[in-house]
């Protein structure tokens, strides 16, 4: 009877220390000579697969297997009020025996998990159609299933004192930098804060300077791109609960590839890769360059271009800057507008916002034809991106630019340039160069930048970054 109130006791006391949750199982059952105490959360657990594991492993103990408590599925240690906690709250099943004060515990997790679909934000026209999803053990078993080799590792820790996220880092042991890993292992056990829940927040520990506009980790969800890049020497960085993964180190031109340069012809991936990188120019400078144009060099265009402008423009009652805010801050509004309504209103937004931009305000005499037509262009080239951070990054820059041409002109352009350079040539991704090859340069690498070459040609596998001179230690200053 004192055996009983003593179980009783402890069952209370487990209940307790999970705040008596509703989904929260704690249960007596029979064990060959003596009684245990089954925990787990039923939310997180198939309770028919509990039954069917506890039977097995009670089976075996009554058989007298030599090591009874040890499957694939199960382990035993030592009893602990921590680990009995970090069990039940990661899914697991406990199994506390009381008169031998030791802890089983039995992984049969049944978290729901969506469908690998391809993630709508990065499509391609051929290739793999498979995405991430919020489970990080599915993501892993994506990147085993397109490297099945043994060189490929994974490494676990946990981060965050009060959510204990579990983060995980991939490398291939023969390819990746022995130093970017140490980088990546220092900083992600470096992070000391009580909560982790969004992969923003990891990449807020691992950017060499989080105070740039210029993303210095490639944010990705599909499976065929992070092998392509752990296999160039990369390290990719997975969280639990988030379809995302980090990559790094990159440099800027790595986000203007895309998989489709590499599933189609040549010639084709090349000319696509080139197109990028001058939407690069256009959707920074165009605006600026209209505005200096039309503010202080009007005498550049020729005749006939000119009168046109200045038919345009004449009855426009504010100077070109002030038209140009007013066309980009609507298209902004109606690009957040798109991403925060249901998907059945998001069309509609995007036609009254194009009836509104392209008809009524030109019509009120607010902004001219040709701004509009600027501005759209401006817009369009923005979005060639395949990466959204660098798009946002894009559409940030060119307001500096804008206003450097309303005050000074090309002068105002070509210091906003200076600066725009010397500031991303003082950039890094994991200590390396951001600007690489280009800066500094290394012509063996130069044209991978551009162009897209056949795979026939391929040499040996080129490390991501050669360049060693000059490099800051890791948490010195940026």
């Amino acid at each position: 009877m004192e055996k009983v109130k003593s179980n009783d006791s402890l069952i209370l006391y487990i209940q307790n220390l999970f705040h008596d949750s509703a989904d929260l199982i704690v249960r007596e059952v029979s064990w060959k000579n003596e009684i245990a105490i089954v925990c787990f959360y039923n939310t997180m657990t198939d309770s028919a697969d509990v039954n069917r594991q506890i039977e097995i492993l009670r089976q075996r103990s009554i058989d007298d297997f030599p090591k009874w408590e040890g499957t694939a599925t199960s382990s035993v240690g030592a009893f602990s009020v921590s680990q009995l906690i970090e069990s039940v709250t990661h899914g697991f099943v406990a199994i506390f025996f009381p008169s031998t004060n030791m802890l089983m515990t039995i992984t049969i997790p049944s978290f729901e998990v969506r469908a690998t679909d391809e993630p709508n934000n990065e499509l391609v026209i051929r290739g793999s159609h498979e995405g991430f999803v919020e489970s990080i053990d599915k993501n892993i078993s994506l990147i085993r299933k397109h490297l099945p080799i043994p060189d490929l590792v994974v490494k676990d820790l946990r981060i965050g004192r009060d959510t204990n996220t579990k983060v995980t880092y991939v490398y291939i042991e023969s390819i990746a930098d022995k130093e970017i890993i140490e980088i990546v292992k220092s900083r992600l056990e470096n992070i000391d804060t009580p909560k982790v829940y969004s992969i923003g927040q990891i990449e807020d520990y691992l950017e060499d300077n989080v105070w740039s506009p210029f993303p210095q980790l490639l944010t990705t969800e599909r499976p065929d791109r992070v092998v392509a890049n752990i296999l160039e020497g990369k390290v990719a960085v997975f969280m639990d609960q988030s379809p995302a993964a980090l990559l790094g180190p990159v440099n800027f031109f790595a986000f203007y590839q895309t998989p489709d340069d590499f599933n189609g012809r040549v010639f084709v991936g090349s000319f696509f890769r080139i197109l990028r990188l001058l939407s690069f120019l256009i959707a920074i400078f165009l605006p600026s360059f209209y505005i200096a144009v039309v503010g202080f060099h009007s005498e550049i265009l020729p005749y006939e271009l000119g009168v046109k402008v200045k038919t345009a423009i004449q009855f426009i009652p504010y100077r070109p800057i002030i038209e140009a805010l007013i066309v980009e801050l609507f298209i902004e509004v109606i690009r957040e507008a798109t991403i925060r309504l249901p998907a059945p209103i998001g069309p509609t937004i995007g036609i009254v916002g194009g009836l509104v931009i392209g008809d009524a305000i030109v019509n009120a005499g607010l902004v001219s034809n040709l701004m509009v037509v600027i501005v759209a262009m401006t817009a369009i080239s923005s979005f060639v991106v395949p990466s959204v951070e660098m798009n946002t990054t894009i559409r940030l820059i060119r307001f500096p630019f804008m206003l450097a041409a309303t005050f000074f002109g090309f002068l105002g352009i070509a210091i906003g340039t200076l600066i725009l350079l010397i500031h991303m040539m003082n950039r890094s991704s994991f200590n390396q160069p951001y600007l690489s090859p280009i800066v500094p340069f290394e012509p063996s690498r130069f044209k991978e930048v551009f162009f897209r070459t056949p795979y026939y040609k391929n040499g040996p596998q080129q490390k991501t970054f050669t360049f060693r001179a000059g490099k800051r230690k890791d948490g010195e200053g940026t």
